[in-house]
């Protein structure tokens, strides 16, 4: 068992993983190699809204942020945030960081609930830059280059472009 979580979505964003009642002792910067960031878990509330996934890509790297949980409870009260075991599993990754490598709780979509040209809607990828202070200005010009899809606007355009969340 592991008492870290690598957090690639919108569990980047700390105020939100405050908001969901889960506590942490601290955070840093964490990559994941051998995997690329997607926008392929489609909502089950939303059909036209994409979550964010990983996937296998040799030579890609996610970045995220690397939670160090205050308990082993704390990973059990994320479950039904990311709609485990159904929606998303949670597997046991080695996140690299400063500190060397950590293993780590990382969710990962199940295939059932995988579908191709989805987008995020810009709200969500909002709590993805939140995490910007722990990636690298490469990884954050890519996240905010990712091409949205609001319900209210369906025209797609990138997530930084001054709109309104």
């Amino acid at each position: 068992m592991s008492l870290y979580y690598f957090a690639y979505g919108s569990n980047m964003n700390q105020a939100r993983m405050v908001a969901r009642g889960l506590e942490y002792r601290r955070a840093l910067a964490g990559r994941l190699p051998g995997l690329a960031l997607a926008f392929n878990k489609q909502a089950s509330d939303a059909p036209h809204r994409a979550y964010a996934n990983v996937v296998y890509a040799p030579g890609r790297v996610v970045e995220g942020v690397l939670y160090e949980l205050a308990s082993l409870q704390e990973i059990r009260k994320m479950d039904p945030f990311e709609g485990a075991p159904r929606r998303y599993s949670r597997e046991i990754y080695h996140i690299h960081t400063d500190e060397g490598e950590i293993p780590a709780w990382v969710y990962v979509a199940n295939p059932a609930m995988l579908r191709t040209g989805l987008m995020p809607e810009t709200w969500y990828l909002q709590h993805l830059l939140a995490g910007s202070e722990f990636l690298t200005e490469e990884y954050r010009r890519f996240l905010a280059a990712v091409e949205c899809r609001d319900q209210r606007d369906p025209v797609p355009m990138p997530a930084c472009m001054g709109r309104n969340s």
